[in-house]
């Protein structure tokens, strides 16, 4: 299969869910796109113009229940995401 889309996402927040007894249910994560904020080169070759400067604006908020994800990302941490077809 070929990757239809590279985007470049920032983890912007990590909020944690605690039951009763503080123990973490599980975990929103919410990422933002990635993108220069001094301006990009005339010859277009900064890796955060290839997705941004196109698509400036980018959400993606993911719950994540498997207690061994908990807390591997962070804030500020940035991270590839590729979008391939499934099918």
């Amino acid at each position: 299969m070929t990757t239809k889309m590279r985007c470049k996402v920032r983890v912007g927040s990590c909020f944690p869910y605690r039951d009763a007894e503080g123990k973490t249910v599980n975990e929103t994560v919410q990422f933002h796109g990635v993108a220069k904020s001094d301006g990009y080169p005339a010859d277009g070759s900064d890796e955060n113009n290839t997705f941004s400067k196109w698509s400036p604006s980018v959400g993606i908020q993911i719950t994540i229940a498997n207690p061994a994800l908990f807390e591997k990302l962070v804030p500020g941490e940035e991270y590839y995401v590729d979008f391939t077809p499934a099918n």
